[in-house]
């Protein structure tokens, strides 16, 4: 069942996201509908205080046009989402956001630091079946790649994690970073 949802759910997403994203009149308001099939909230309402964080000391909200911090959740009977991106600057090095960040996210579990060329925004969500048909609902993160001058920090499971993406500005001076928390449910999960 949920293979049949995964494309008209990913049209509607997208679909609402860009129609949302493209009216400069929601620039600080969110959009919330409640119905008997299923609640959905999309807002650019995201931070780090919403995903159990506390933000780093002296960083600044990352603001352009294609940064905009995202809060999306879909909730109904037979699939649940929450999704929240928040993008941040600051004028330290990457090592201490890193270490910063890896003492905070130990309350959710063991850190793992993978290292990569670019972070592209992508985080680890599968469908509940392995290849080989067993249940995958706590399937440890794993890294995809591992070189390369972004660090992520990711924590948890791939349908409960936090990822925080930390990279030198393009500035040469300072870094930025990404936090990322991703929950998923099925049916009978909750």
């Amino acid at each position: 069942m949920f293979r049949e949802l995964t494309p008209a759910l990913a049209l509607a997403i997208s679909l609402t996201l860009s129609a949302f994203a493209q009216d400069s009149s929601t620039a600080d308001k969110s959009l919330d509908v409640r119905s008997s099939v299923g609640d959905l909230h999309v807002g650019k309402d995201a931070d780090a205080e919403k995903q159990g964080l506390p933000l780093y000391p002296g960083a600044r909200p990352k603001r352009d046009k294609d940064n905009d911090p995202v809060n999306f959740g879909l909730l109904t009977e037979a699939f649940g989402m929450k999704l929240m991106v928040a993008k941040y600057e600051s004028d330290d090095p990457p090592s201490k956001i890193i270490d910063f960040y890896r003492g905070k996210l130990k309350k959710f579990g063991k850190v793992l630091e993978c290292h990569s060329q670019k972070h592209n925004g992508d985080v680890d969500i599968n469908d509940d079946k392995d290849s080989k048909g067993g249940n995958n609902s706590h399937k440890e993160l794993t890294c995809d790649q591992d070189s390369g001058p972004v660090v992520e920090l990711k924590v948890g499971t791939e349908d409960n994690q936090h990822v925080v993406a930390i990279e030198p500005s393009d500035a040469s001076k300072g870094s930025t970073f990404a936090l990322v928390y991703v929950r998923t449910h099925k049916q009978g999960d909750i």
